[in-house]
């Protein structure tokens, strides 16, 4: 995608607050790994101050909105408002913009979370300026660099002094680069804390269901239903490997009603082909990108979850549903040993027999992977606690209250 054609002006910078925290966030991913950090962080009679700085990496306003609003995440003290563009071009303008808040404000920590552009950029900009970085989710390694997000984590967690992880497996990973084991912090998943924390408040399948796909709620109440998500380039901007996934799910849908919340350059995809009314007319119900409550509800009541998306190999794992990967690869291989998960790539053939074994047979005993206990948030606030503590630094940051 090319750089767009009119560029927002850059954020101007929140008034300093030295001594404090500071959190990025950037894309939906990283709302659900900061929300229950900033809740453990303003735990207690002595809260760890945290401004948030929102580069607008996903720009959509409404599903901003609807986030922070679900996840009860305050307002961003800065909003950079960087919207779309290239990987080169985002990193570019994420930097350009975050400079001078960072400079501005001069936290005691940067914290970054994921692997979206803005992880990188803004861990660059702290690792230039002097200021630490704490990478949370750090070590996860799909060993295949072209995926933009491995490159992502590979350099940020080489520019972090602080690295927490969710699996033995990226504690194994940061060892084998060469990062010292002081720096890795075993902690659990922050997405399991947010999951488990907002789980009771999911919005029920029926209700989703009803709101935006009538023709399917008779089906799904006799045949249950299925949940596909598609959002990677490798997946969507390939005409013959999206025809080759579609034309596995069309299948399926002759068995039970799939329900596709389609990502923006998914839609776009899908009206370059001419695929929507296929879709619709094989049993899939296209709604547009739903908000956490709503897309928690539908995942945790499918029969089957067919995606391309780290985050819900974990939260299936969590909950106990038949996952369906449509990659070739995956960071997060504790969902494959411990969880729910099946890496099935995007062979039709493979889809198709893979779907039918998952809903024939009984749900896979899954046993949850360890520290998923949902306190991760409060693990990494202890963390940091006695790493601002053996700096002399905690004290500079309550000050930055």
């Amino acid at each position: 995608m090319s750089a767009p054609a009119a560029r927002l002006p850059a954020a101007r910078p929140a008034p300093p607050r030295e001594g404090g925290l500071m959190c990025v966030v950037g894309a939906r991913p990283n709302f659900m790994k900061a929300a229950p950090l900033l809740a453990a962080f303003a735990e207690g009679p002595t809260p760890l101050p945290c401004s948030l700085v929102h580069t607008g990496q996903h720009y959509d306003a409404a599903m901003k909105e609807a986030f922070f609003r679900q996840l009860a995440i305050p307002e961003p003290d800065v909003d950079l408002g960087v919207g779309s563009g290239s990987h080169a071009w985002q990193t570019a303008e994420i930097m350009r913009r975050f400079e001078p808040v960072l400079a501005a404000q001069r936290p005691q920590l940067l914290i970054v979370v994921g692997d979206v552009n803005s992880t990188l950029a803004c861990a660059l900009v702290a690792a230039k300026l002097g200021v630490p970085v704490a990478h949370v989710e750090a070590g996860l390694r799909s060993f295949d660099r072209a995926m933009p997000e491995e490159i992502n984590r590979v350099l940020t967690d080489q520019l972090s002094e602080l690295l927490f992880v969710t699996e033995p497996s990226a504690r194994e990973n940061l060892l084998r680069e060469g990062v010292a084991p002081w720096r890795i912090h075993f902690v659990g998943n922050v997405m399991i804390d947010t999951l488990r924390a907002h789980e009771a408040r999911a919005v029920p399948a029926a209700d989703t269901l009803a709101r935006l796909a009538p023709r399917a709620v008779r089906r799904a109440a006799e045949h249950g239903y299925a949940l596909l998500t598609l959002h990677r380039p490798s997946n969507v901007d390939r005409p013959e490997v999206l025809r080759g996934i579609l034309e596995a799910v069309a299948v399926l849908a002759r068995r039970l009603p799939v329900v596709f919340p389609v990502h923006p350059r998914t839609r776009a995809a899908l009206a370059r082909l001419g695929l929507e009314d296929d879709l619709a007319a094989a049993g899939v119900a296209l709604t547009g990108p739903l908000g956490y409550l709503e897309t928690l509800g539908l995942m945790r009541e499918a029969r089957l979850v067919l995606t391309d998306s780290g985050g819900m190999q974990e939260e299936t794992t969590a909950l106990g549903v038949p996952c369906l990967t449509l990659r070739e690869s995956t960071e997060r291989p504790v969902t494959l040993t411990h969880g729910t998960n099946t890496l099935v790539g995007t062979d039709p053939a493979r889809i198709r027999a893979a779907a039918g074994q998952a809903l024939s047979g009984a749900r896979p005993a899954a046993r949850m992977p360890e520290l998923w206990d949902g306190q991760a948030a409060r693990r990494i606030r202890a963390v940091l606690e006695r790493w601002l503590r053996d700096r002399g630094a905690l004290r500079r940051c309550a000050a930055g209250a």
